[in-house]
């Protein structure tokens, strides 16, 4: 895996970690973000080059610091 892919799938993992502490779905965070659905399903599979604003957008959503999911967690 390379860097990129591996700051993806970071993000990915993050995010998909504070939705399910929020038990909100793929939708709902979508609806939150001003996202389409298929794009936040996109983004947790680590299939999307995601933007710095979509990660902002993303974490506001998640009611949290943008850092929250750009930082690797401890397994």
């Amino acid at each position: 895996m390379n860097e990129l892919q591996n700051t993806l799938q970071i993000i990915a993992d993050n995010i998909k970690r504070k939705r399910a502490i929020l038990q909100i779905n793929q939708d709902e965070l979508a609806y939150r973000a001003g996202m389409h659905r298929a794009y936040v399903g996109c983004v947790e599979r680590a299939e999307k080059n995601i933007t710095i604003g979509s990660i902002h957008k993303l974490a506001k959503a998640l009611n949290c610091n943008l850092l929250d999911l750009l930082t690797p967690q401890e397994k």
